[in-house]
């Protein structure tokens, strides 16, 4: 029998049998479906997270309270309160005898959360205790009035300079210059805001308020440690550098001999795009490996239903033979229909995993998010060549079993 009648004939039954057959390729279609979610988002996760870390420039240099390794980054990126960095480290950096060259700007970060007031209006808002250098680390642009400078920022003077989104919430179109808000029941004069920036490193800028460092540690914070640091190289070929006498000038200050017992963590922005690579690589991998087990769950449904299939269907077999089919025919055509089913939801797979893929970028760039539509056409032709498997693997012996049939017991088969 030719193929295409083989193919003409398996198609018939498909179609004849909707719900059967809905239902036999309904692992197929969900695991395939799930193997070109879980990879085409993977891969829009890490382009958006390559995004986020690039729009911090690839010449900046941050350091982290806690050691970290090749395991993973240091505890205090968790959650986790480090205490070993402080604020006199940063100054280290620029000044003193011996200022690290290459690196133009510098600011440390001490970061809280508080209810800030203007008459009526509130906002929980995070605010960030930074130094005068900040605006020239991360590419800030004041809009109005300015920022404040180091006197202000050693005087632990009560000024704070707001991001656009705070500005309007709390403000509105009335100027806020010169104006006096509440910050945890502490009083501070707005002597500047900023453009409109964004969202960076899945932080949105323009809601949040800046502080002197030393404000937010003394007053607000109570506290002496500083959360990160975070500074800008003038050329990308220095990077390394900066980081080695980072690493120099904060093992002299912490007294520390041997570099396996550093309590601060030096990344770039390049680093840590490969760590976060390195990473959703494997997250994928792992869940992709997961979604494959509801394709042999699948294969086992299909191999099942076609077992039935061949016992419904005895008495066709014996009148097949009887005629003088070779076994080779029936084996050919329940394997066929077996690929039919598989093959078939395979497609519906892929279609329902490019509707959802599509779905989900929609929903994440409704957020705001720059978030790529990335089709995997390598996962969708890997999900139809394990859906072609899988029919031959577990459509095999159904047709093995049809084919041997004896006629005289198939027509007699009730």
């Amino acid at each position: 029998m030719e193929i295409l009648n083989i193919i003409k004939l398996a198609w018939t039954g498909l179609v004849t049998n909707k719900g059967r057959s809905f239902l036999t390729m309904l692992g197929i279609i969900i695991g395939v479906a799930s193997v070109v979610i879980i990879i085409s988002v993977g891969a829009g996760a890490q382009s958006l997270i390559y995004d986020q870390v690039q729009s911090l420039g690839s010449n900046l240099v941050g350091v982290l309270p806690g050691k970290g390794g090749d395991n993973g980054p240091p505890a205090s990126v968790y959650g986790i309160v480090i205490t070993t960095l402080k604020y006199e480290d940063v100054l280290a950096f620029v000044q003193g005898s011996n200022p690290i060259p290459h690196l133009v700007a510098v600011t440390a970060y001490s970061r809280g959360q508080g209810h800030m007031t203007y008459k009526n209006n509130v906002s929980d808002t995070f605010y960030n205790g930074v130094m005068a250098m900040y605006p020239k680390v991360i590419d800030q642009v004041i809009d109005e009035g300015r920022f404040f400078n180091e006197k202000e920022e050693k005087d632990l003077s009560k000024v704070v300079v707001l991001g656009s989104q705070l500005k309007e919430d709390l403000f509105g179109t009335e100027d806020p210059i010169g104006k006096n808000i509440k910050l945890n029941n502490e009083s501070f004069q707005v002597i500047g805001t900023f453009a409109k920036k964004g969202t960076v490193a899945f932080q949105n800028l323009d809601d949040q308020a800046y502080l002197p460092v030393s404000t937010a540690q003394k007053i607000l914070l109570g506290v002496h440690n500083i959360n990160m640091i975070r500074g800008k190289v003038d050329e990308d070929q220095y990077v390394d550098q900066v980081m080695d006498d980072m690493r120099r000038t904060l093992r002299i200050r912490h007294h520390i001999t041997n570099p396996d017992d550093d309590d601060f963590t030096v990344l770039s922005a390049n680093k840590a795009l490969s760590a976060i690579s390195s990473v959703t690589n494997i997250i994928a991998a792992v869940l992709a490996a997961i979604a494959a087990i509801s394709l042999l769950v699948g294969g086992i449904g299909i191999m099942n239903i076609m077992l039935v299939v061949v016992t419904e269907r005895m008495r066709e077999i014996g009148l097949r033979k009887a005629i003088g089919a070779h076994p080779s025919h029936i084996r050919n055509q329940f394997l066929v229909e077996a690929l039919v089913v598989t093959c078939s939801g395979g497609i519906i797979g892929i279609l329902l995993g490019m509707f959802v893929t599509t779905i989900v970028a929609f929903l994440i760039q409704a957020l705001g998010y720059h978030w790529q539509l990335i089709f995997s056409f390598n996962a969708m032709f890997t999900g139809l060549c394990v859906a072609f498997g899988i029919g031959v693997i577990f459509g095999y012996y159904p047709a093995l079993r049809a084919s041997k049939l004896n006629a005289i017991d198939a027509l007699r088969y009730e």
